[in-house]
């Protein structure tokens, strides 16, 4: 036999998922691929599957835990030649026997921290004595694998020399152009020396501190340490429970915490374990540090305001009156007649929270336009017809995924995203479409669609169409959108207002096509018209060019080999 640890596979650049169902428990037996937790991101639910049979002997994970790659869900007990392609877990011992391998965490550990100081405030850490020299050995705590990122700047120490910390604690705190994150201390001991500060710039491998680490058999802080020897200061990490004001009382009697707003709040995790302590929704609060990143003392003064009076009361902005929006009607509806109450799916939630954001930052204009395909939808049948055994059901909306990558090229500006001031054109053409599931609407994207003919397109969307369906889509099936399209030409419609999925910057919606009279010069002859709407960001696009992209959209379905030119 032989024991295992299961980690969090590869899950996109998702950091932080939310654990929603754990299957197993200690002393189940489980085959491969049996699955033993679910995981929710923002746009997806996905389970992590065993890669062996075996026994389950140790959970680490909750439900409403979070985790990342690499994460450690449980270790599990295998026959020999099941473990064969899994990595074992690192014995004890290999801690203290290789310090040096133990400097930089694997990729993913990084994000682990930040995980768990959102529910366990931080204690502040005692004193402990120093490590016999065969016990202990000072290394070097580099920067983990931070992916592509450079030159990113440290925005929190939480440590100084002299402090005790345990493993996983949170030592600094990184911030890129796109994610915060905790590097943690890869084993127990002693802060020996400080290597960086406040808005130094680090790469992977940059080193942070020297850590004097406890050997295996003496741990960093014994009971005797907290008793017999002072306590250190507290720890400058705003997670420290004792360095919550007195007004924890009245925040926590605010209403309950926006969990959707709270997530995407531009703040540290550390800031953010701090909000909950004190009950305090991030949503509500005005950040003051670089590109609007909440600060601990954002959070306390919004505490203060809320003393006082001069915030408004979180039932009033969760009413609409933050907006200046009259109250949101409280409705008895049972006195009308009989009623049933369902909760929304976990898709709709989360979709809504999203859908809501983009419809009030972004200034949506929509263009409605029709377009001839007349001739094109006889060149369908015919293709279908002629691969009739292949297979591959072609639809419109291959077609429309095509022409819509042409007019991207044509109009660049429709391929971008705004980041702060600057708008990031991209050079490649991932196009997202919406598909119906059962518990709700999810957009797959087809990745790199410039490069793929009609027939490849159609084949791709037929798979991600059948797993959005059976609800197996992962996230990187979702992820690296430039354009959308929502197509509800199977089931009626005839123009509506699609809403931006950000950080794009437009969608197409197309409804049902209609037979109508169409007026040749000469006579009315009938032609299939379908009709489009394209909603743009006004911030980046103007009416003229949105008019244009549509035009030559219209003329690109009238006639694909206008592709070819």
């Amino acid at each position: 036999m032989s024991t295992i640890e299961v980690n969090v596979p590869d899950i996109g650049d998702f950091k932080d998922v939310p654990v929603i169902e754990v299957f197993v428990k200690p002393g189940d037996v489980v085959k491969a691929e049996d699955s033993l937790v679910t995981l929710e991101s923002d746009k997806a639910t996905m389970d992590v599957p065993a890669p062996a049979a075996g026994t389950v002997k140790e959970l680490k994970v909750k439900v409403g835990d979070k985790v990342s790659e690499g994460t450690a869900i449980l270790t599990l007990e295998t026959a020999a030649a099941g473990a064969a392609s899994t990595k074992p877990a690192p014995a004890p011992q290999a801690a203290a026997a290789a310090p040096a391998a133990t400097a930089s965490p694997p990729p993913g550990a990084a994000a682990a921290p930040a995980a768990a100081t959102e529910t366990k405030p931080k204690e502040p850490a005692a004193a402990a004595p120093a490590p016999s020299a065969a016990a202990a050995g000072v290394i070097p705590v580099k920067v983990p694998d931070i992916g592509d990122f450079k030159d990113v700047p440290v925005i929190e120490v939480f440590v100084k020399p002299g402090d005790a910390v345990k493993p996983e604690d949170p030592l600094v705190t990184l911030e890129s152009d796109k994610a915060t994150m905790d590097v943690p201390a890869p084993s127990a001991g002693v802060v020996k020396e400080l290597k960086v500060k406040v808005g130094d710039k680090v790469s992977e491998g940059s080193v942070i501190l020297l850590l004097e680490a406890a050997g295996t058999t003496q741990p960093a802080v014994s009971g005797s340490a907290k008793t017999d020897a002072p306590a250190a200061a507290p720890s400058a990490a705003p997670q420290t429970a004792a360095a919550a004001p007195a007004a924890a009382k009245p925040v926590a009697a605010a209403a309950p915490v926006d969990n959707e707003a709270f997530k995407v709040a531009h703040a540290s995790p550390s800031v953010r374990a701090f909000a909950r302590v004190l009950g305090v929704d991030l949503s509500k609060v005005k950040g003051s540090g670089p590109k609007d990143r909440i600060l601990k003392e954002d959070v306390e003064n919004y505490v203060k305001q809320v003393i006082s009076g001069a915030a408004a009361a979180p039932a009033a902005a969760q009413s609409g009156a933050a907006l200046g929006l009259l109250p949101w009607p409280q409705v008895d509806f049972a006195k009308f007649g009989p009623v049933e109450s369902k909760p929304l799916s976990r898709i709709k939630k989360i979709s809504g929270a999203n859908l809501h954001r983009n419809w009030v930052m972004i200034p949506h204009v929509t263009n409605h336009e029709d377009a001839d395909i007349t001739d094109l939808e006889d060149f369908r049948v015919r293709l279908n017809k002629e691969n009739e055994k292949s297979g591959i059901k072609v639809t419109m909306l291959a077609f429309l995924i095509k022409a819509s990558v042409a007019a991207l090229k044509k109009f660049p500006e429709f391929n971008a995203s705004l980041d702060g001031e600057n708008l990031i054109y991209k050079k490649y053409y991932n196009i997202g479409f919406a598909a119906d599931t059962p518990n709700g609407l999810v957009v797959p994207v087809i990745k790199n669609a410039d490069q793929k003919g009609v027939l490849a397109i159609a084949k791709e969307m037929g798979e991600l169409s059948g797993k959005a369906r059976e609800g197996k889509l992962g996230p990187a099936d979702m992820q690296g959108g430039c354009f959308s399209i929502s197509s509800l030409g199977g089931i009626g419609g005839t123009y509506f207002t699609p809403i931006i999925n950000a950080p794009e910057v437009a969608i197409l919606g197309v409804c049902r096509s209609t037979t109508r009279p169409v007026w040749d010069g000469k006579q009315f002859v009938p032609r299939l018209i379908l009709p489009l709407s394209l909603s743009w960001d006004h911030r980046v696009i103007d009416g003229a060019a949105a008019a244009r992209f549509n035009s030559y959209l219209v003329a690109l379905l009238g006639d694909m080999r206008r592709i070819m030119l």
